[in-house]
């Protein structure tokens, strides 16, 4: 994570996205404007809470894993999206590992700016409220829902999210997969997963080479995966 001293790119940001008006004045200097790597984590399920964030730019993926150490997709995200926020209203531990798929800028606050100065400014609570509902709406049918798709098409659904970025037109196509990961990530076998990209490569959809897959269809795999299950 690193801190961007750009108090105009931050500004930029928040107008982009329509969020002057849900930050009042007394919290507006403590905003903040993060950046993150490709594969860097955001946060950590079972961590402290601390930062509530905004997604301004970028992909992240969202995931959960079990006292077994298996972890399972929930979710690719998009701009605008918030980060930390059920944390926040509930006062408990961060839910969910969340990692940057591409380049992040993330607007963060901390804790105890929001509650000194937003605890009661209605724009901020209509905001938050209405982002978490809409997050309890897709989550109450996503998880099960989406383990009832076939392996083809939760990989499908999988390549295309971690490998493209509607956002960032450089950042397309190839990535380095653990196909043991990737089984866990979309609740399938290590064996039947690798039997798929074998079966994606004899159908021209993607290259597989030295650790690395290359998205040659990206077409194909959207029509084989339809609505992406992810996002």
């Amino acid at each position: 994570m690193k801190e961007m001293k750009d108090r105009e790119l931050l500004k930029s940001y928040l107008l982009a996205h329509n969020l002057e008006s849900i930050f009042n004045e007394q919290i507006m200097p403590y905003l903040s404007l993060y950046s993150f790597d490709q594969g860097e984590l955001i946060c950590s399920q079972g961590d402290a809470s601390q930062y509530l964030y905004v997604l301004v730019k970028g992909k992240v993926k969202i995931y959960t894993s079990t006292k077994e150490g298996k972890t399972l997709i929930l979710s690719f995200k998009n701009p605008l999206e918030v980060i930390g926020d059920i944390e926040y209203v509930r006062g408990i531990d961060i839910i969910n590992t969340v990692e940057a798929v591409s380049s992040v800028y993330m607007i963060g606050i901390h804790h105890r700016w929001l509650k000194k100065y937003g605890s009661d400014y209605s724009p901020l609570l209509r905001f938050l409220l209405d982002i978490i509902t809409k997050k309890f709406t897709i989550k109450s049918n996503s998880l099960s829902f989406n383990l009832l798709y076939p392996v083809e098409v939760r990989l499908a659904s999988y390549l295309l999210s971690v490998s493209f970025d509607e956002s960032d037109s450089q950042f397309k196509g190839q990535l380095r997969i653990s196909i043991k990961d990737a089984a866990n990530l979309i609740g399938t076998s290590y064996r039947h997963l690798n039997r798929i990209i074998q079966q994606y490569c004899t159908e021209g959809l993607v290259e597989r080479n030295k650790g690395f897959i290359l998205v040659k269809d990206r077409d194909g795999l959207r029509a084989l995966a339809g609505e992406n299950i992810y996002e």
